[in-house]
């Protein structure tokens, strides 16, 4: 899953559509991505997993940015040219030791949206790691029982598990649930691993010094961890091997997330909005300019030194080295 973990800019129809399991939570017209295509009126769409940008236009010109990659988010009011004064989202992201930046600004000056819900859908993701993320020794059981999250059922609940993760083992408990595997120890419950499904590569019934045992290993993203477990007898293993298999199985044509959003005073409105698959972006096959540049943040607050520019006539600050004016303002390079 790359939607929540990855920046794309100018992507294809097919890459802006919701995958399985993400749903469309808000959308908002009349927004300006300020920074890399100003003066162009177009619609903010924001996800369980990301927002999405996209000019009304020429659709073409658009941006996924996932909200794993989210480092800071504030709105501020600012002055329009047409006067008066409006809402600005910025954003500052990190992907592949690289940051950008993203400033979108609402040209609708009578809106008072105020960005409230790509925030809130933010903390919300921020807040539902555990649905997607391996976690070690975190405070996921009480009083010897776990605590469930919203959307969680117990399918099966497996005592005298062993751990096979250090070399003497630790006995304890092994229960399966309709979104993750959970195990902790009997005589620390602080010592424990919750694995979603999201996570799992791949769970398998292999041999070892122990016997056979239940492996389960996570992908690369969660860590590449290995865990083993020991449970006896045999026909119980094969049975749970197999229940987990058919969990995983439901899990990957229907995930949950856990990233719910409710608008203040509104209600649900994913049902309302998910009908909308952006059936107005069409692929194109033309080739778009490297608008990485446009989005690159800097950091710091100087600047360089402005001067008269033949191609637009104006006196602008120096670009980066490397990097001109002319191809600065081309969506469609000339050559």
């Amino acid at each position: 899953m790359w939607q929540d973990k990855e920046i794309r800019f100018d992507v294809f129809y097919t890459q802006l559509q919701l995958r399985v399991g993400e749903v469309m939570v808000d959308k908002l017209d009349l927004i300006e991505d300020t920074k890399g295509n100003a003066g162009d009126n177009g619609r903010l769409i924001v996800t369980n997993l990301r927002i999405l940008w996209h000019s009304l236009t020429l659709p073409r010109i658009n941006l996924s940015i996932g909200f794993n990659t989210f480092v800071t988010i504030n709105t501020k009011s600012v002055n329009v040219i047409r006067g008066g004064v409006t809402q600005a989202l910025h954003i500052l992201t990190s992907f592949r030791n690289c940051q950008y930046e993203f400033i979108f600004t609402n040209l609708d000056s009578k809106s008072t949206r105020h960005y409230t819900s790509v925030i809130g859908v933010y903390r919300a993701y921020t807040s539902s790691k555990i649905y997607r993320e391996v976690k070690l020794r975190s405070g996921i059981v009480h009083e010897n029982s776990l605590s469930l999250l919203p959307h969680e059922r117990v399918h099966s609940h497996s005592p005298d598990v062993w751990n096979l993760s250090v070399e003497q083992g630790n006995v304890g408990t092994f229960i399966v649930t309709n979104i993750r595997l959970v195990w902790f120890a009997d005589v620390n419950n602080q010592f424990n691993v919750s694995m979603p499904y999201l996570s799992i590569a791949s769970v398998t019934v292999k041999n070892s010094k122990f016997g056979p045992t239940l492996v389960v290993l996570s992908n690369k993203d969660s860590g590449g961890y290995v865990l083993g477990f020991r449970i006896s007898p045999v026909q119980k293993l094969n049975s749970l091997h197999k229940e987990i298999s058919i969990l995983l199985t439901e899990y990957q044509k229907s995930p949950i997330f856990g990233v719910d959003y409710t608008f203040e005073y509104q209600g649900p409105m994913q049902e309302e909005v998910q009908t909308e698959r952006f059936n107005e972006i069409q692929d194109n096959q033309d080739e778009i300019s490297d608008v990485f540049g446009y989005y690159f943040f800097e950091g710091g607050p100087t600047q360089r030194k402005p001067n008269f520019s033949n191609h637009l006539g104006l006196a602008v600050e120096d670009p980066r080295e490397g990097c001109g004016l002319q191809s600065l303002w081309e969506l469609v390079p000339t050559t």
